[in-house]
């Protein structure tokens, strides 16, 4: 079980992103590209209860080389500055088999994205830089992963980020204001 803390910043551009967090002194760590498979159920929702969602990622760290995937179970916890999660994570060997086993239990929405992930260690905390698949989110963002609030004001002031960019959302959210903000118009 792993307990994190996050924001998302919204309205980045990636590329100018990753030259200040470098001249800043981020140091990279990865370079992923990742399928993101949700999981979920049109009769029992799993929002219906239990504020979490399921997915299936596998990850190939072009770094490294090292290619794996995990089944998570990630719970949101109530949190007013920070997104608050507690991510249940297992390595499978196999994800069909794994998604033919969720269909069987009732699990019959699957949603795949695909997404581009460059990481870096930045004052003592992890940022990603994500760019989605414009049918998943068509909008590049950064995720700030911190172990405390004090550590998150630190970072967003030395990046120069304005409060309004940051957003506890997650990304199933995220797709929701955005079809939400595109139906209204």
């Amino acid at each position: 079980m792993i307990r994190e803390l996050e924001v998302k910043i919204l309205g980045i551009e990636p590329e100018e992103m990753e030259k200040k967090i470098i001249a800043l002194g981020g140091k990279l760590i990865s370079k992923e590209k990742q399928t993101n498979i949700l999981i979920d159920s049109e009769s029992r929702p799993i929002k219906s209860f239990l504020d979490a969602y399921l997915r299936i990622r596998h990850t190939e760290d072009l770094i490294s080389g090292n290619e794996f995937s995990e089944l998570t179970l990630k719970k949101n916890l109530r949190n007013e500055v920070l997104r608050e999660n507690v991510e249940l994570n297992v390595t499978i060997d196999d994800s069909n088999t794994m998604l033919s086993i969720l269909r069987e239990l009732g699990f019959d929405k699957v949603t795949v994205g695909f997404k581009d992930r460059t990481s870096y260690l930045f004052y003592g905390a992890r940022l990603d830089l994500d760019v989605w698949d414009k049918e998943t989110y068509p909008n590049p963002y950064m995720e700030i992963e911190v172990n405390n609030e004090e550590k998150l004001a630190e970072i967003l002031g030395v990046l120069q980020i304005k409060p309004e960019s940051v957003s506890r959302l997650s990304i199933v959210e995220l797709q929701r204001k955005l079809r939400e903000d595109t139906d209204a118009k």
